[in-house]
Formats: C-alpha cells, structure tokens, sequence
C-alpha cells in the first residue's frame, strides 16, 4: 500500500503554512518560468486529465469530480458523493471513468469494499467493478492478505490513478494496494494486467516485507499512462525508500517489461508525451524533520527525456499529471487539505518546459 500517512508528513502540519506559490527556485539561482496556475480552491486534487475540451479534477477531499475551463478557469461539478475519488480519466463517449477509495490510505486494520470503479455520464455515476472483491479472490502479488486472526496485514486494495484504455479495455488501474496494474474492460471484467516486481537491491534488501519468505519494498503502483508505440508506462513507489522508485515501460501487447527506469523517490503520478518524454511527480521530495521547512518546498516534477536524462522542477505537493497539446497539467497542493487542515489550497497549473532545471 502507499504510507503516505499522517506522521510521516506531520513535520509539514507543525512548521508553519506560507502560502508562496507553487514552487519556488533556489534563491542563488537565476530566476525560472515559473508553473501558472489554471484552477484554484481545490479540495484535494489527486488527479487531472483532459478531455471534452476541458480538464476533469478528482478532489478526494470533496468526493467529486469537477470540470475547469481552460479559457476562463471556471469550475463545476460533475459528479459528487463519491468516496475519495483519487482517479478520473475521459474513456470516451462523453462519459468518465473514476477511481475511488485510493485517495485516504485505508488502515491495514480495516477494509469496507469501498475500492472501486465508477463510469459517470450526466452526472451520474455507475459501478462497474469492485476492485477490492478482485483483489480477495484473485491477490495478484500473492503476498499474505490476512494475519492469523484474519486482519489485513495491509491496504488490501488502494486504486490510485486510471488510464483511459484502448479497444474493449476500458481502462487501466495502478493499485497500489494491490500491488498490480488492473484493466478493466468495458463490460466490467477485471484482470491482471501486470505486477511489478519486488524492489530488492540497495537500502530495500532488508526492508520488511508482509510476505515472511522474503525481504523487499513492495513495488506500490502509482501511475499508469500509455506511451508511444503501444507502450504502457507505471510508475512506481517502492514502500516509499528515497530513490528506490522505479518506472516501468512495458509492451502493450506482450505486456514485456522494454525499460526500467530507476532512482526515483516516491513517485506518485506519471504522463508521458508524444515523444516518449516521460513526467513523474514525487510528492514528497524534500520533506524533512527541520522546523523551518516551508511547505511550499515540498515536492517536484521529474521530466526524463528518452535518452535517459533528468531534470526537476519545483512544484508544491503534486500528484496527478496530464499532458496534453504539448502542455503538461499537474495538481499542485493536493495534500493541503489532508496534512494541513487547508481543504480549499489545492491546485492544477501548467508547468512550462523552461520550468525545469538540471
């Protein structure tokens, strides 16, 4: 599952909220185009994609998915009362394909089948699979789901970001909670479509794992995106440890893992351009224990060129990504209202290609 818990950003909560924007260049450094914010006053907004001619919002801390207007910003709601939406990707036809139950990290002593996948049209919004109850009966990973007294010994299933799909796949799921990427076909069947592996190498060797036979970071899928030439990108966690997360891009068809991209840290949204440039935010990055730490701080985009190469720009606390048109779309924010007691700080900005920086 993805322990992005309460304690582990408490440092954030306690030291203090300047609100400074959306990221902030080092002082010594030569001044940066800096993101621009598109939308505003958002409640914990975990995931961004375009379609329909506008971009689709999940706000987990609203349960609703709202639409912002590119030309003016304006906000309205398109679907609401939903249990932390953490998901949402335009699948066509007009209509939506939403995530929930992934955005609150559920605690490993309790489970309530709340892990699952909407379609919404005309603001309504329809189940089409429990992905808990697949999770039950199918656990992917194979790693022990219960202790001896029957208690989750983990997230049992934390849906974390979609991906609209292609032919008769509706849509593709990062689990994290399961550990597995799912797809979804239009009819609502579920089936694995890929399990990353355990992270072993480097300080994960000898972290603990649920499974006894073995030490290792689960791998806690966080972001799914097609790429180009029928390629499907994941990214993933790997229980969080600094520079142990990782991006897999995989075959599409054969479902082969092409590339492994490493030295990640807690990778938790992913888009990939036209031309294999690949996005990954890390929400975290930068977090510490120092008493003047400044939120605002907290968190990078990671752009990773197809030859390899990386470089960072600074936005605050982002989760979701999306590109589209040659721009790419980030939430900013998005644990504001969850870790600071601010519901309404959240935001989704473009972030400029001179934004980022070696």
């Amino acid at each position: 599952m993805l322990d992005i818990s309460r304690n582990r950003i408490l440092v954030v909560a306690t030291s203090g909220l300047v609100l400074l924007g959306v990221g902030q260049a080092p002082a010594s450094a030569a001044p940066l185009p800096m993101p621009q914010v598109v939308a505003s006053g958002l409640n914990g907004p975990f995931s961004v994609a375009y379609g329909q001619g506008r971009l689709f919002v999940a706000e987990s801390g609203a349960g609703q998915v709202s639409a912002v207007d590119l030309a003016s910003g304006a906000k309205s709601v398109v679907v609401a009362d939903l249990n932390g939406p953490s998901g949402v990707a335009a699948v066509g036809g007009g209509s939506l394909a939403v995530i929930t139950g992934g955005s609150e990290v559920p605690d490993a002593s309790t489970y309530n089948g709340s892990a699952s996948i909407f379609t919404v049209r005309d603001g309504r919004a329809t189940l089409v699979a429990d992905l808990q109850a697949y999770e039950l009966a199918n656990n992917p990973d194979g790693q022990p789901q219960f202790d001896s007294d029957g208690v989750p010994l983990d997230a049992l299933s934390n849906p974390y970001s979609i991906a609209a799909g292609r032919g008769q796949t509706l849509a593709l799921v990062a689990d994290a909670g399961a550990n597995a990427v799912l797809a979804i076909s239009r009819s609502g069947d579920v089936s694995t479509f890929f399990v990353p592996p355990l992270v072993t190498s480097g300080p994960c060797a000898s972290v603990p794992n649920n499974d006894p036979r073995q030490l290792g970071c689960d791998p806690v899928p966080t972001g799914v995106a097609y790429g180009p030439g029928g390629t499907v990108w994941v990214s993933t966690a790997s229980a969080l440890v600094p520079g142990q997360g990782r991006v897999y891009v995989l075959d599409g068809r054969t479902r082969a893992v092409i590339r492994t991209i490493t030295g990640l840290s807690a990778p938790t949204g992913l888009a990939v351009a036209a031309d294999g440039t690949a996005y990954v935010s890390e929400v975290l990055f930068n977090l510490s224990e120092d008493p003047a730490l400044d939120p605002a701080d907290v968190g990078r985009v990671v752009r990773i060129a197809p030859s390899g190469a990386q470089s960072t720009a600074a936005v605050t606390m982002p989760t979701g990504l999306a590109w589209h048109g040659g721009t790419l779309y980030s939430t900013a924010w998005s644990l504001a209202g969850l870790f600071l007691g601010i519901p309404d700080a959240g935001q989704v900005v473009t972030v400029p290609a001179g934004a980022f920086t070696t």
